[in-house]
């Protein structure tokens, strides 16, 4: 048994860790109506479905509703939208 566990052990220390993920979004809300473009870290999958997934409640315990996932990015397009997403910079 431990000639196979071994082995596994080694193989997964010798995989890259994850990059960073990330994902812009549209969102809003109501009386008055506002709209926000942000941008967030994904924490699993880097895919448009697993970013909804994570940003409509947390947006939602705020009082917004997603609008849209725009994409998804690794850290290389982060700094490009910093300026757009202004308070809602990384905020969720």
């Amino acid at each position: 048994m431990k000639h196979i566990i071994l082995p596994l052990i080694l193989a997964t220390a010798a995989l890259p860790a994850q990059a960073a993920c990330y994902a812009d979004y549209k969102a809003k809300q109501d009386n008055p109506l506002r709209l926000a473009y942000g941008v967030s870290q994904i924490e699993g999958a880097c895919t448009a479905a697993q970013a909804q997934s994570e940003l409509a409640p947390a947006l939602a315990n705020d009082g917004w509703t997603l609008l849209t996932i725009l994409g998804t990015f690794d850290e290389t397009g982060l700094q490009s939208r910093k300026d757009a997403a202004g308070e809602f910079y990384l905020r969720y």
